[in-house]
């Protein structure tokens, strides 16, 4: 069905929803809930058979019910709203304003896969929050070494007057420990925990900054999740070939030492962590260009 046919339809279901808004009553308790099973039977796409089989009830009783005059047990009324796959509190509140967008969304949300809502959740959160505008004062650099975090985010901050934090330069002053030695003392397990503290920090001390944060955050849910939240996303992203050209070129020789596979490990992890990098607000590829013409991208997409 097309957006405008279903649009359509939802008009012609809307002239009842004022009546629906009435507060139930002894008078009128059962002409409500029988128009909201009948409501939500037809909002799920299902026949007054199907229904009445899945709660066991005669089809009959269903009909009496939907119009009103039906004599309902609350275990009889549990097994109808089971088998609309309803909550009983769904059932018994009427929706106070039921317009057409509120059902047009519904439609939607409830045609999606369960994997997908958790996307929409956060898409929602980060467009039209409450606090979209405060979210949008910090700009957090996700994704893997190598591909220029650091180099645009130390530019993008002085042009805008704004702090620049390296997370992982954060973590070490809260521990007084190199990175890689809270690896071997804690575990990831551990740079996990105290990554995710530190973050929480780091929010509450600027309201306003540039924000590069390690490839791995991606991995943490809670983590990834305030992340998120409260700052403007930008998965910056290169070829692997480029990646590990250019922590090669900074100097730093252990992507390569003993591992003839490092490479097809890169390639591996991007892989893997795709589905979560896509989860950032846009997406800056420096593959190929020079850090001006990255850097103009960068300001295009989180000043515009």
């Amino acid at each position: 069905m097309s957006l405008s046919s279903e649009t359509e339809s939802l008009q012609q279901d809307a002239r009842p929803a004022a009546d629906d808004a009435v507060v139930a009553t002894d008078g009128n308790i059962l002409p409500t809930l029988g128009r909201r099973v009948r409501e939500i039977r037809d909002r799920r796409g299902m026949t007054r058979k199907l229904v009445a089989r899945e709660a066991g009830v005669s089809e009959r009783h269903l009909a009496h019910l939907e119009a009103g005059d039906g004599n309902v047990s609350i275990v009889l009324l549990h097994n109808i709203a089971r088998a609309l796959n309803v909550s009983l509190i769904e059932l018994l509140a009427p929706e106070t304003e039921d317009t057409v967008e509120k059902r047009l969304i519904r439609r939607f949300l409830e045609r999606l896969p369960q994997h997908r809502l958790e996307e929409v959740v956060f898409r929602l959160m980060r467009d039209f929050g409450h606090e979209e505008a405060v979210r949008r004062k910090r700009v957090a650099l996700i994704g893997l070494r190598g591909a220029g975090k650091s180099t645009l985010g130390k530019r993008l901050a002085q042009e805008e007057g704004m702090p620049f934090i390296e997370l992982d330069r954060e973590i070490e002053k809260e521990t007084g420990i190199p990175a890689r030695e809270i690896f071997s003392l804690y575990g990831q397990s551990g740079y996990r925990r105290i990554e995710k503290r530190t973050l929480e920090r780091v929010m509450r001390e600027h309201p306003r900054a540039v924000i590069s944060v390690g490839g791995g955050v991606v991995a943490q849910p809670e983590t990834f999740e305030m992340l998120l939240s409260n700052c403007l996303t930008v998965w910056v992203k290169a070829q692997p070939e480029e990646h590990m050209a250019r922590v090669m070129a900074q100097g730093d020789m252990r992507p390569m030492a003993g591992n003839d596979e490092a490479m097809e490990d890169l390639k591996r992890i991007l892989e893997a962590r795709l589905p979560l990098y896509a989860k950032a607000d846009t997406v800056l590829d420096t593959s190929g260009d020079t850090v001006d013409q990255s850097f103009m991208k960068l300001r295009q997409l989180v000043l515009s």
